[in-house]
């Protein structure tokens, strides 16, 4: 009896999905694609439940995990480490595969993980790495689970599809990972108001929690669930965790107050969050249907004059284009400046510190003018290369005046954009848009490859057979030190350069997204503006039909 009524319910969350392709496909709503492929896919291959550990950078997730499975899996340090989407989960023997964009998969030991998820040795993500799946024979008791480390969300920086924010569509449960040593901050809650979208398991995860005392802990604990039902009018529930002291006593309570429960439950659970997801969708998906049947009762009176106030001055896609484009310009040509004048602060120093170098390991070179002259551009290019190296890895958050300002621009300019859509449909056809989050990502740019060329400009070596070095040599070690803050000048010069093509070409990429945003919610707009006609009965059936199927999930028969 309860497997037929397992597969009733499944049955009806497909026939729900099927309804929100064909709406989808039949008025274009092309912003519901992500969440809904997301849904289809979990529903065809039942895969594991996905417990998404979740948060801003340094809040501790890679630790937690390490130490919920007892063993130092995962990365962890200082910066920024996670980079990529990694998945643990039950496998009859060890494991990890690294799943690439283009589809390739690569076996690799454990203790080579850091390589393809750590910042350190994948910056930007390099290696394309996709997702990390590593299977472990110790998880055998949730076998049913897949623990999911992400991408620290604190961090400007975004990269490719796999990042965390466009990867939340897939979570099954989500533990938000919050430190004790700083409050709950307004972006953990957007977290959690996105989140809401995507799974009806979110729980709070106060990592950290040997910096407080047990006084400090209950009024943190307090504070938060306080915070919560404030802002989101939501009673989430609250562990406290520690990766240093009393970590056996929080690692058992999670484990059975969490995990446990999840395995247990698990078929339950799993249709718990496709139905989750399942009403998400056709809360989305019934926003747009609404504004498909008012266009469509007002059409036959005057379709013109609707789509002309719909679709007014300030959101027509030539002018955003246009704004978008000046925003990326404006702040592309500062890039170079800004670069410049950062830089200028390392030219004293770095001359004092080359020079005295170079005259520590002049004495030491042997040889004619010829080797000499050889020697030089060797040590030069070796030295500057290894210091401009430095620089652009020490200085690197530095660098990214330009690349900040131009997200906080064109994410303004954006959100005003939806803002006027949003008011005119409002004013027009007495419709409220269903909330859409429009995340323009900043893709970190690829750490230039630095090296400094040849370029030393001295002739005389031509003719050093002439030359008696006894009586020159001073003269040329002074010649060469001469040129120190040429060839300092010169290389900042060139990373500055470097830096500069690597941050204008996210700002373009910044640019390229905020435009597709804008051209996929106007074409929406516009299908729906313009493919209503006549078809307001088609339009309430299917409304209807939305409806009657989402509430037939909530039957329990």
């Amino acid at each position: 009896m309860k497997s037929t009524a397992t597969g009733s319910n499944l049955s009806r969350i497909r026939d729900l999905l099927q309804t929100i392709r064909d709406a989808g496909s039949r008025y274009q709503l092309v912003s519901l694609n992500r969440q809904l492929e997301v849904s289809e896919s979990l529903l065809a291959q039942n895969p594991p439940i996905d417990v998404a550990i979740l948060g801003q950078f340094k809040a501790g997730k890679s630790s937690f995990i390490n130490s919920l499975i007892c063993r130092d899996v995962l990365p962890v340090g200082a910066i920024p480490v996670t980079t990529a989407i990694t998945r643990l989960q039950y496998g009859d023997r060890e494991r990890a595969m690294v799943r690439h964009f283009d589809g390739s998969v690569t076996p690799i030991p454990l203790d080579e993980i850091a390589d393809f998820t750590s910042e350190a040795k994948n910056p930007g993500n390099r290696k394309n790495v996709n997702l990390v799946d590593i299977e472990l024979p110790s998880l055998e008791a949730y076998a049913s689970l897949r623990l999911v480390d992400t991408p620290g969300l604190g961090s400007v920086f975004k990269y490719h599809k796999s990042t965390s924010e466009n990867w939340l569509p897939e979570v099954g449960a989500a533990l938000l990972a919050v430190s004790s040593d700083r409050p709950l901050s307004e972006h953990d809650l957007e977290l959690i108001r996105e989140l809401t979208r995507h799974t009806p398991n979110i729980i709070l995860l106060l990592t950290k929690a040997d910096l407080l005392s047990a006084e400090q802990q209950q009024e943190v604990t307090e504070f938060f669930k306080q915070t919560l039902q404030r802002e989101l009018n939501r009673d989430l529930p609250v562990y406290l965790y520690s990766t240093r002291n009393g970590t056996e006593h929080y690692r058992q309570l999670v484990e059975s107050q969490i995990l446990h429960k999840l395995t247990v439950n698990r078929d339950f659970e799993f249709r718990r969050i496709l139905k989750h997801k399942a009403h998400a969708l056709v809360k989305g998906c019934l926003s747009y249907l609404d504004i498909a049947l008012k266009a469509s009762l007002q059409a036959d009176v005057d379709r013109e004059g609707l789509r002309a106030q719909i679709l007014s001055e300030k959101v027509k896609e030539d002018l955003m284009r246009e704004e978008l484009g000046m925003i990326a310009r404006e702040n592309q040509s500062q890039t170079r400046p800004l670069l410049q004048s950062y830089l200028d602060q390392f030219h004293a120093p770095l001359r004092k510190k080359v020079a005295a170098n170079l005259e520590k390991d002049l004495p030491s070179w042997k040889g004619n003018l010829w080797k000499l002259s050889r020697r030089y551009e060797a040590w030069m290019s070796e030295t500057m290369t290894e210091e401009m190296q430095r620089i652009s890895r020490s200085e690197q958050v530095h660098f990214l005046g330009t690349l900040n300002k131009a997200h906080a621009s064109l994410t303004r300019s954006l959100e005003a954009f939806r803002k006027f859509l949003e008011e005119n449909i409002r004013k027009v056809l007495g419709v409220q848009m269903a909330d859409v989050e429009w995340k323009i990502d900043i893709v970190e740019p690829d750490h230039p490859d630095i090296i400094a060329t040849k370029s030393f400009d001295i002739h005389l070596d031509l003719i050093w057979f002439l030359i008696p070095m006894a009586l020159f040599r001073r003269i040329f070690e002074r010649h060469f030190v001469r040129g120190i803050p040429r060839e300092v000048e010169m290389n900042l010069s060139r990373l500055a350069a470097q830096w500069e093509r690597r941050i204008n070409t996210a700002i373009e990429a910044m640019r390229k997204q905020a435009i597709a945003y804008v051209q996929e919610e106007l074409a929406t707009i516009e299908a729906l503006l313009s493919k209503t006609e006549g078809r307001t009965e088609e339009i309430r059936q299917l409304i209807f039909e939305l409806k009657e199927r989402s509430a037939l999930l909530n039957d329990k028969t």
